[in-house]
């Protein structure tokens, strides 16, 4: 069947799919393009289907907020590699999803893959973005934060996002807040929420690491006290020094403001994900040994 160039080029449009792939759906529908447009989403399906099992540990975190409303939305989707997290198909389709997220209100992430977008869902459009750019794409998680109070958000290189909640001090102030989260990954906001079973831990490594030491037992007792302070610190948003004047820490920069941390929100890109290490001189090889043996 003869399918002219136009067609081709208006479900190409319409798609986003390569150009022999949007041509073979066509003569597979005899040129109906609505028709073609399904057979593309299925075939979109069945080769994400194909590619779920690979593992998406790159990707891009976005912020999203409605300053009237009181809520502020933070979202990580991933991909397969840096390459597709910079483009800008990936791009819109995040920033999509977090606009998705902070209008209709999805309770988790199966709900935010049914939600509704121009006539189709969200994992429709994540179908459609994984035939484009040929990689597994995951939406992984995403977080609300409903406040009314002074809330900071800061997004560094696409790949960390942060969302801080704060009772007192101004704009500029809560955005410095955000920013140490981004640089310093805290864990906890203050001492008192570390777990006990992670603080007791810490001390029972830490008295190993001194027991050999030739010190009274009350010094060694001091010392053991004196590192998990440290390690708490390290750990603990209060407890750090202030990325921006590192004689003082959060807590006294936090105390001259008038502020209190309520809570925070720090997404990283791929943290937690366990990445497949390629080894190329491997690949090359079963390359060339598979092209020996035909």
């Amino acid at each position: 069947m003869d399918i002219k160039p136009a067609l081709v080029k208006e479900l190409r449009e319409r798609t986003g799919a390569g150009m022999m792939e949007c041509k073979k759906a066509l003569v597979e529908t005899k040129g109906d393009i609505d028709a073609a447009a399904d057979y593309l989403r299925k075939a979109g399906a069945a080769k994400a289907d194909k590619k779920s099992s690979r593992v998406a540990a790159e990707g891009r975190v976005a912020i999203r907020s409605d300053e009237k409303a009181g809520r502020h939305v933070v979202v990580e989707v991933n991909s397969e590699t840096d390459f597709v997290a910079k483009d800008d198909n990936f791009r819109a389709f995040v920033e999509q999803l977090a606009d998705v997220i902070l209008t209709q209100r999805p309770a988790n992430v199966e709900a935010l893959l049914r939600s509704s977008v121009a006539g189709k869902t969200v994992e429709d459009l994540r179908l459609e973005l994984v035939t484009k750019v040929g990689e597994n794409i995951s939406v992984r998680r995403f977080d609300v934060v409903e406040s009314r109070g002074n809330v900071g958000t800061y997004v560094h290189g696409n790949r960390i996002g942060v969302v801080v909640d704060l009772e007192g001090g101004d704009a500029p102030f809560a955005k410095d807040i955000a920013m140490q989260i981004a640089s310093l990954a805290p864990r906890y906001v203050a001492g008192e929420e570390v777990p006990k079973d992670i603080v007791d831990k810490e001390r029972e490594i830490i008295q190993a690491q001194t027991a050999e030491e030739k010190k009274p037992p009350e010094i060694l007792a001091k010392m053991v006290e004196g590192r998990l302070r440290k390690f708490l610190d390290e750990i603990t948003l209060t407890g750090q020094m202030f990325v921006k004047d590192d004689k003082k820490r959060v807590r006294d920069v936090l105390a001259q403001h008038k502020a209190k941390v309520k809570g925070f929100r720090r997404y990283e890109v791929g943290e937690g994900i366990e990445k497949k290490a390629a080894d190329f001189a491997k690949e090359v090889e079963a390359i060339a040994q598979g092209s020996q043996s035909r």
